[in-house]
Formats: C-alpha cells, structure tokens, sequence
C-alpha cells in the first residue's frame, strides 16, 4: 500500500463531525435513553443544547473506552432534505427517509440501522366498526409502495414486530384482498387519514378508494379517523418491544411470553380487531460524507457509535 494510502485511513484526532436529522427532539435536556443523540453520553459531554434545534457534544477526555477521536459532533436537527447538502459540504452525516434514495448521488455511501421503524395505520375509537378497519387492511397495496415510495428500504409487514426481533412475522398476512375489502367497505362513511408523509398518504388514499372507501387526507397531527404513524422499537427483547408498542398505539398490555410461540399469541391478540393495522418495517438511514473515516458509524437499533469515527484531515 502506498503511504499515501495509508495516511488516509490512519485514524487522527481532532475535527468537528457535522450531523443533521430529520427530525427534532423538543426537550428542555437532551435526551438520556434511546438511541440517537443518547448514545454520544459514552463518549462525549453536551456542551450545548438548543431544543428542537442544535445540539453540541464535545470529546470527553475521560470517557471509559479512551478519547474519542473526534473533537466534537454538532447536530442541526430537523433540517429539510435541500438544506442537508453533504455534496455542498456543510454536513458530514445526513439522516434521510427512504424516498430520499432516489435523489442521492450514484456511489454515496449509506449508513443503516436493521428495520426498527414500524409504520402503520392507527384507528382512532370512534372507528368502532371492525369490517372497516379489516377493510383498509386489506386495501392497501404494500408491494406498491415498498417498490416506489420506500425504495425497496425495509420490509413489507403485517406484524408489529420485524422479522429479526420475532422470527414469525412472516406468519402475519399482508397481501391485498380487494373483493373482500369492497364486501367489508359496503355503506361504510368517510373516512379521515392524517399523516405527515402526504405522497403514502395519497397511495393509501387511493387504495381505499379502490375498495369503495372514500377518504380525506389532513396533515399530521391533525386529529383524523385514521393516522398514518412511524414508531420506533427500541430493544431487541421480543417480550419488551411488543408491549412498548402496545403501549404506544394505546392497546391493551400483552400478556407475559416466555417463548415463540406464546409471544406469537400475544401479538395475534393486539392485532385483532385491527385497531392497528401493521405496513412495513423500516431502518434509519444515514448518508456519509467523504471526510468521515472508520464505521459503520449506526447500530442495529439505529444507535449513533461515533466514538471510533474520526475525520480524514482533522489535526494530526
């Protein structure tokens, strides 16, 4: 190998990694738990917080695995896509949906956590008739939208859980029935869809419509009839992540599982009735700017490890 070479991928102290996210956290402290932002406490103190806005976190130079090598990570949080221009040079890593894959430069490197975003439809009480909810179950055309809209990110899903956590969601049906729908749709009233992702917004739309089902769709967080939501599981634990995702779609608490098959029940429970009704399993993204060196940088569970990261020019 060349010097040269060699040189560029020697890790180096110093230099400031720049992140920004899609989303915001509003918060009066940074956040102590969960992945994401939480994890830079290993490895660095925040040294400045703005709240759904800025976050500095410089090197801790008694962090119990040693420095890092980086000097510090400044994060801009919920910047829109056009002003999270790595090629522009102002940021080194860019959070994206997956959508955004269509607009990135050929050969850009990406970051991924394993699929830890669940996304799904959530009816509000006042939908209590249960063929309507089986109806817009079996509308929508999943394939469709993982193909176009998601980019092929991710994985199709009828279950709560992803694949990798439960090892039985493939057992959860999701491939459309339109006859049945349209039978389950039959004199049912309009609907309301809110969501903060408008272009799947208008596909669910237009699925429900193909099954006779009239709906209107209303930007998030708007309340509505149904809501089109993103949650993230946090934990590997199978037992754990499904009642933090009972909890979090406000359904009843699923019965303790102490293997497969009694954890396989306990979902099937929560998902009768179709109160929630499962779409896909996504991953967090990242795109990666040239001057970062040394990663990947994200864990399974979308966990931010830039503590081994460092930056090709920073100081010697």
């Amino acid at each position: 190998m060349a010097a040269g070479a060699a040189a560029a991928t020697r890790p180096r102290y110093g230099g400031t990694l720049r992140v920004e996210t899609r989303e915001a956290i509003e918060s009066a402290d940074p956040p102590q738990a969960g992945p994401g932002m939480a994890d830079l406490s290993v490895a660095f103190r925040v040294t400045r917080w703005e709240s759904g806005r800025r976050a500095v976190f410089t090197a801790d130079e008694d962090a119990r695995g040693g420095r890092p090598f980086l000097d510090a990570v400044d994060v801009q949080m919920a910047r829109p896509l056009r002003e999270r221009a790595i090629e522009l040079g102002r940021a080194d890593l860019v959070e994206l949906t997956p959508a955004d894959l269509r607009r990135q430069p050929a050969g850009q490197r990406i970051w991924s956590s394993r699929p830890i975003r669940l996304v799904a439809l959530a009816f509000a009480p006042r939908v209590n008739d249960a063929r309507v909810r089986e109806a817009m179950a079996l509308a929508v055309d999943r394939t469709a939208i993982h193909n176009v809209l998601l980019q092929r990110q991710g994985e199709i899903s009828g279950a709560l859980l992803p694949q990798w956590i439960s090892g039985y969601s493939f057992l959860f049906a999701a491939i459309p029935d339109l006859a049945r729908a349209r039978v389950l749709a039959g004199g049912a009233r309009p609907l309301t869809l809110s969501a903060a992702d408008r272009t799947m917004a208008d596909r669910i739309a237009l699925n429900a419509r193909d099954a006779g089902l009239t709906m209107s769709i209303l930007p998030a967080p708007a309340p509505a009839d149904v809501r089109l939501v993103e949650q993230r599981i946090v934990t590997s634990d199978p037992a754990m992540a499904l009642a933090s995702l009972a909890a979090a779609f406000d359904l009843p608490a699923p019965a303790p599982a102490t293997g497969p098959e009694a954890l396989y029940a306990a979902e099937r429970g929560l998902l009768d009735g179709f109160r929630v009704v499962p779409l896909f399993h996504v991953p967090d993204l990242y795109t990666v700017g040239p001057r970062v060196k040394g990663g990947p940088g994200i864990g399974p569970l979308g966990e931010w490890r830039f503590e081994n990261l460092w930056l090709e020019g920073g100081r010697p």
